[in-house]
């Protein structure tokens, strides 16, 4: 029996774009010829994987079926949502389909999520697969790279058979909490599942009874078209709004870890995608794109759908205009150099690997005092993107009109 993967694709990616504007979910966003969703399938066309079900709702099935199409993945199910419910009906949901085995060992996935070293994750599913019983549930913890308080985290202490489980979950520390967590070794919390079906009904069953019956009614009453599971509307709105943390994972008591030490990220946020652009330049770098300026140059890595990435070189005493933008906001991380930020009435010095949101309409500058040059990874969000959208209020090298 092959491991059947289950792609959850509802999602929205909120965090990525002003609340003001109509926005692209995360997974679709094309990020140079790829995208998060496309990755995720290229993962699981491994030998050890079944055909996938992807969990996500109407607004999206087009996209999804051309993603589909795309990588070549002919056998496939659909289960679309008719509202917003969080992972814990998504997972019960695609779980509840009637020619799945009760046996049948499932690995949860978001579309959204970046990985490299994927035999790694391939081996480890398949080393812990034997362990696998009617009632535990494995998640995936990556080793953490920096103290980040984007994720949450988890600790575990080793039990029977050398697995390691899960004693405690910590959402999403400050920087000086997640140190510690670190400090204790302390994994990042992927959000990624490995079961059996079985195991997801009889933890329902146990934790979340009302929302087992809602979800059960909804796939069994749900009308299927072709490999498109429409699933009843009538009783999935009555399902409560959870995720698969607050409803299962908090309570149950055999939750286990399978630890990864791999490159991973799920890009949640502009700091994630401007580290991501800035560690794989090289791809994206093209000298016609470069532009040299009194304060050193730019060079634009990819402009994408309503965002534009760029990497600023900024000299030894080089002095960018003080500015605002009338129709774009930008995110900076810091990967070299000190720079001195004005943000509206504020002055600061910036550190590498610190980040910053200007808000569309501030006035902002960058400053390079020392000798060491400042570089400096920008996204740019808005659907005008163009350097005539600068309104200058002071500038050394006499610019201001």
């Amino acid at each position: 029996m092959k491991i059947l993967p289950v792609i959850l694709c509802g999602g929205e990616g909120n965090r990525l774009w002003p609340k003001s504007k109509k926005h692209q979910a995360k997974q679709f966003i094309d990020f140079g010829n790829w995208t998060l969703l496309g990755k995720t399938l290229e993962r699981i066309k491994g030998s050890i994987y079944d055909a996938p079900i992807i969990s996500t709702n109407l607004k999206y099935l087009k996209q999804v079926k051309q993603h589909l199409k795309k990588y070549k993945i002919k056998k496939f199910k659909i289960v679309l949502e008719p509202a917003k419910r969080n992972t814990a009906p998504a997972i019960l949901c695609a779980s509840l389909i009637k020619d799945i085995p009760n046996e049948q060992p499932l690995i949860f996935l978001t579309a959204d999520h970046l990985m490299d070293k994927v035999s790694l994750f391939n081996k480890a599913i398949t080393k812990n697969r034997k362990k696998l019983t009617q009632n535990n549930i494995f998640i995936f913890g990556i080793k953490p790279t920096t103290p980040s308080s984007e994720f949450g985290y988890f600790l575990t202490k080793k039990n029977k058979g050398n697995i390691n489980k899960v004693s405690r979950f910590l959402e999403k520390p400050n920087k000086l909490k997640a140190k510690q967590i670190i400090k204790k070794k302390g994994y990042w919390n992927s959000g990624m599942l490995f079961l059996r079906k079985d195991s997801i009904i009889n933890n329902f069953k146990r934790y979340e009874p009302n929302l087992f019956r809602n979800c059960y009614k909804a796939v069994l009453r749900a009308n299927n078209k072709s490999n498109v599971l429409f699933l009843n509307k009538k009783y999935f709105i009555k399902a409560t709004s959870k995720s698969f943390d607050y409803a299962i994972l908090e309570k149950s008591k055999e939750i286990n870890a399978i630890k990864l030490d791999i490159p991973w990220s799920d890009l949640g946020s502009w700091k994630e995608i401007c580290k991501m652009y800035g560690k794989n330049k090289r791809k994206y770098f093209n000298k016609k794109n470069i532009f040299h300026r009194p304060w050193g140059s730019y060079v634009n890595l990819f402009n994408g759908k309503e965002f534009l990435i760029k990497e600023l070189n900024v000299k030894s005493k080089g002095v960018l205009s003080l500015q605002k933008h009338y129709h774009r906001a930008e995110h900076w991380v810091v990967t070299q150099g000190k720079p001195k930020i004005t943000l509206n009435k504020k002055h600061f010095i910036m550190e590498p690997d610190e980040t910053i949101f200007i808000p569309l309409g501030s006035v902002h500058r960058i400053e390079n005092p020392f000798k060491k040059p400042v570089k400096i990874i920008e996204a740019q969000i808005g659907k005008i993107l163009k350097e005539s959208d600068i309104k200058r209020y002071q500038d050394v090298y006499g610019r201001v009109k």
